[in-house]
């Protein structure tokens, strides 16, 4: 069989139509480019040039074989260029998890930082809550989680890379949603709200729970739902008033009014990334150093 040797060899000696230019561009002296061009031929069975003094001249053989020569070369480089960035976390996959509100602060931005330090990088969504998420990083069906804190075991690692402030979303129509400064977390005491499940969305579930004990103030739950749009449509629908984080003023919803509201805390609503420590994906870390 050939080796790519032999095939960057004939291809300058194809280019150039001269022996000693193509040996001088190949860095080497002009006998070794010989030998290489006599093992080609005799591999091949075919005549690849014709010499008659100095004069060299590509065969019809020769000439069909250089268009395949290149090519050979040229997916040869691409292979090795290929597997460096690979095993530099140049190229790849990285399979990310994210929730819903999380798209609309965090996602976009790293999103670009992927296409832009890390183009050949390739990355897979998933839209999933928190639990789901730690479940397949578990797993590792995902790379990387976009999630809200949670005790995930001693395999997962998690970094806070935001946090901001809850917002109060009312009913355009209600008394509360307009006022003077921040609502009064008291003044939901008694009143009608739609909060979040306790099983699919623990971590605004628990979050509400500790804000409104911590407030002394007990509303009227009237839904528990998982995802933060939905809270938003029953707040359209006038159900009730929602605490909701202030990424979700970004999604616009006609009838809502968002507020800002009073708390000890002004920004409690975290969102981590989250991975599998023994996660050996090499294009995961290289975006993990980027972050």
């Amino acid at each position: 069989m050939f080796t790519l040797n032999q095939l960057a060899g004939f291809v300058a000696v194809a280019e150039e139509l001269h022996f000693g230019r193509a040996a001088q561009r190949l860095r080497m002296t002009q006998p070794p480019l010989s030998r290489q061009i006599q093992q080609l031929e005799k591999e091949l069975k075919v005549r690849l040039f014709d010499r008659a003094g100095r004069a060299v001249r590509l065969t019809p053989a020769g000439r069909a074989f250089l268009a395949d020569a290149r090519r050979l070369l040229h997916e040869a480089e691409n292979a090795t260029l290929s597997v460096r960035r690979t095993n530099s976390g140049q190229a790849g996959i990285v399979r990310i998890g994210f929730t819903a509100t999380s798209a609309y602060g965090v996602l976009g931005g790293l999103l670009g930082t992927a296409r832009d330090r890390l183009p050949h990088v390739d990355v897979v969504l998933r839209e999933l809550v928190t639990r789901d998420q730690v479940e397949q990083l578990s797993s590792g069906a995902l790379d990387l989680g976009l999630a809200r804190p949670t005790a995930a075991g001693p395999g997962i690692q998690s970094r806070r890379i935001r946090s901001e402030p809850l917002l109060a979303a009312v009913p355009q129509e209600h008394p509360l949603a307009r006022g003077e400064g921040p609502l009064e977390l008291a003044r939901l005491d008694g009143a009608d709200v739609v909060t979040y499940s306790p099983t699919d969305a623990t971590y605004f579930y628990d979050l509400l729970i500790s804000v409104f004990r911590a407030a002394g103030v007990r509303p009227h739950y009237v839904q528990h739902v998982s995802q933060v749009h939905t809270v938003l449509a029953l707040v359209q629908v006038g159900l009730g008033i929602a605490l909701v984080p202030s990424t979700a003023a970004r999604l616009r919803v006609e009838g809502v009014e968002f507020r800002e509201v009073d708390l000890p805390d002004p920004e409690p609503v975290e969102l981590h990334l989250m991975w599998r420590r023994a996660n050996d994906n090499p294009a995961l870390h290289a975006l993990l150093d980027l972050l």
